[in-house]
């Protein structure tokens, strides 16, 4: 009885610890199996390995985060959230942009990478939360005030983004649309620093949940009776603990971003695939993580952390981002400029236009998930024939 008692013990101290880390495990096994297949110039596996190993990674890093940002509260646990996905973003993204120098398709890589990290954001992942939100509660309340001020702040940021477009249809050398899109990356980080000063300090209350909206919540907390204790090892470390192994973390994913973005741009081209589905698919690797939070909150009813998780990480993938790999580009003397395709422009601001739609009364429901999935899909399809 007693060797039962301890196989069933140890089964359950087992599960619980894959249960906890497996996606810490994975990630060491795959980047260890990402350097064995580039040592072996096998650039299938490498790219894959690497790709599979930066999301099993960048999982871990949004769990520690979304640790952290539970004990700091709103807006700044989304805040933490965002920034740590946009690194990993900036990272990816930076790594392609390295390739250009051999590689001048890895350019519109990179642009399509930008543009294809908000429509993600703001399609794929409210869209699949808001889905699954609206199936366990049927309607959920947000602060309107969030989605309202976000909106605005990703519409004024797409026409910012259109300014070099349209100079480069008007037959301006590349010099010229290299001094324009830093001057509007300048303007952006400006305006990041404006709307950072907005949510964290004279506004935080627009980005709080308000009292409709955490009605469901108290209501299921009246009903928990105990609390299962959580053996997680990171959530004993303290703040900085936590912040210095996300940092570490971050470093790891760096180093295989570039195994990454060296063979995977390779097998790009090899296999014919369009430079907006390679934007696409680094989009998704770098969101992955921030999907599942959304999807956890969406589930556990906290929609309010949803429209801030998703619509805070599309402002600041244009505002930080954008102006980091700009700065970047100027500092390796490459060619980036903001002259995005006509696709790229009409899905963003389409994209905006829906989100704006689709939150703007603080209701979401299962169908308004659905119309975010569908212009998502659409995109997708003209991205790859494009």
């Amino acid at each position: 009885m007693d060797e039962r008692s301890d196989s069933i013990e140890t089964y359950s101290k087992t599960r619980e610890f894959l249960d906890n880390y497996w996606d810490l495990i994975g990630g060491f096994i795959l980047a260890i199996l990402t350097f064995i297949a580039h040592k072996q110039h096998n650039i299938p596996l490498t790219t894959l390995f690497a790709a599979a190993a930066i999301g099993f990674l960048s999982i871990t890093v949004s769990e520690i985060a979304e640790i952290l940002a539970e004990r700091l509260g709103e807006p700044f646990g989304s805040y933490v959230l965002t920034i740590t996905a946009v690194t990993v973003e900036i990272l990816l993204l930076f790594n392609v942009l390295l390739e250009s120098s051999s590689n001048p398709a890895a350019l519109d890589t990179v642009k399509g990478g930008i543009i294809s990290a908000v429509i993600v954001d703001m399609n794929v992942l409210l869209g699949l939360a808001v889905f699954v939100g609206g199936l366990a509660f049927r309607e959920q309340q947000h602060n309107e005030d969030t989605s309202s001020t976000y909106t605005t702040i990703l519409y004024v940021s797409s026409l910012a983004l259109l300014v070099p477009s349209i100079l480069q249809n008007t037959n301006h050398d590349i010099k010229t649309l290299q001094e324009v899109s830093l001057i509007i990356g300048a303007l952006l980080f400006a305006f990041y620093i404006v709307i950072l000063i907005f949510q964290t300090k004279t506004h935080t209350h627009f980005f709080k949940a308000t009292a409709r909206s955490r009605i469901f919540r108290f209501k299921r907390h009246l009903n928990e009776n105990e609390e299962e204790e959580d053996n997680y090892i990171f959530d004993k470390f303290p703040n900085i603990g936590n912040f210095i192994t996300i940092f570490v973390l971050i470093f790891i994913i760096g180093v295989l971003a570039e195994l990454f973005a060296h063979d995977g741009l390779t097998l790009a081209k090899d296999l014919g695939i369009s430079t907006g589905i390679a934007g696409l698919f680094i989009a998704v690797i770098s969101v992955a993580p921030e999907i599942f939070t959304a999807i956890k909150a969406a589930r556990n009813d906290q929609i309010q952390r949803v429209i801030n998780i998703a619509m805070g990480a599309s402002t600041v993938s244009i505002l930080l981002t954008v102006p980091a790999l700009l700065l970047l580009s100027k500092i390796f003397n490459l060619n980036l400029t903001l002259g995005f395709n006509a696709l790229e422009v009409g899905a963003l601001i389409f994209t905006i236009i829906l989100a704006w739609k689709t939150t703007d009364d603080g209701e979401t429901n299962y169908f308004e998930g659905i119309s975010h999935l569908m212009l998502f899909l659409c995109y997708a399809v003209i991205a790859t024939y494009y």
